[in-house]
């Protein structure tokens, strides 16, 4: 059974760090992109962040220059640093692995279970 599960979210103050990771199990993602979504109440889920197989990173241009995406391959694990967090950051923040079209689109073949992102103003 394919599992991702993320971890690391929590509630910070504007301008502070969270990193958040994102573990996968019963498959090796080593070949497929990876990215971060997120979605806040209310809105569509929307795309982060993502990083392929052979490591070119791609942002929503709201988060570039604060977020990094990163994959240790051999711990099949996929990171997501955020720094400089803005209250508009709030979110929950979703792994997902294997896109079945673009990687911006939310149509990913694995997704994780949420993990909550708070950032007080």
């Amino acid at each position: 059974q394919v599992q991702l599960v993320e971890s690391g979210g929590g509630l910070v103050g504007t301008g502070g760090s969270l990193r958040l990771s994102c573990a996968a199990s019963g498959h090796t993602f080593s070949g497929d992109t990876m990215a971060w979504f997120r979605q806040a109440p209310g809105k569509e889920r929307e795309f982060v962040a993502a990083v392929t197989w052979y490591g070119s990173s791609y942002y929503e241009d709201s988060v570039k220059g604060r977020f990094t995406i990163s994959r240790d391959n051999a711990q099949n694990t996929l990171y997501l640093q955020m720094n400089s967090l803005k209250p508009g950051d709030t979110a929950v923040y979703y792994c997902a692995a294997k896109p079945t079209i673009r990687y911006y689109m939310a149509q990913y073949d694995y997704w994780g279970q949420g993990t909550q992102v708070t950032v007080s103003s």
